[in-house]
């Protein structure tokens, strides 16, 4: 029980907040995409999803890896983990999402079930992705931090000035 809280101590700590953060810019942003392309533009589930993703998650890597998590990495090594991230994140969030809402909103129609999906989609792509991203997009910085440096993700509530 002990090593559960450590790790729910760990795992949502000031880091995290500063991922909801970039996460409500990002949400405003892709939302207004994905909806408007799916109910104004009357574009399919998969194309309006996708290009919420697409442009959302150019806006979400330069966001998360300077303020989210201090990440100053160089090359394509970042970018290439975001990427793969987003790539598993994404239809595993969306695809599960989509089932889940044809199966609960069976009796309704096909937008009421999508715009659903959407929903839910969102939820759970929050979940895997700020997981993929601390412990595999940009885990590699934190390492090379000087100790002490990191002192606000820890918990630590020593003078930081």
């Amino acid at each position: 029980m002990e090593r559960l809280k450590t790790f729910l101590a760990k795992f949502f700590d000031r880091t995290f907040l500063r991922f909801l953060i970039v996460g409500v810019i990002n949400t405003l942003f892709g939302s207004a995409i994905m909806f408007g392309a799916y109910n104004l533009l009357h574009l399919s589930y998969w194309v309006s999803t996708a290009a919420n993703y697409v442009l959302a998650s150019i806006l979400s890597y330069f966001l998360n890896k300077r303020f989210t998590f201090k990440n100053t990495e160089k090359g394509a090594g970042t970018i290439i983990k975001f990427a793969i991230n987003i790539c598993i994140c994404y239809p595993v969030a969306y695809g599960t999402a989509k089932l889940l809402a044809q199966l609960i909103f069976s009796g309704a129609g096909e937008t009421l079930r999508d715009n659903m999906a959407m929903l839910g989609g969102m939820g759970l792509f929050v979940i895997l992705n700020y997981t993929g991203q601390r412990f595999f997009a940009f885990a590699g910085s934190r390492a090379k931090k000087p100790s002490g440096e990191d002192r606000e993700d820890t918990g630590n509530q020593g003078d930081k000035r």
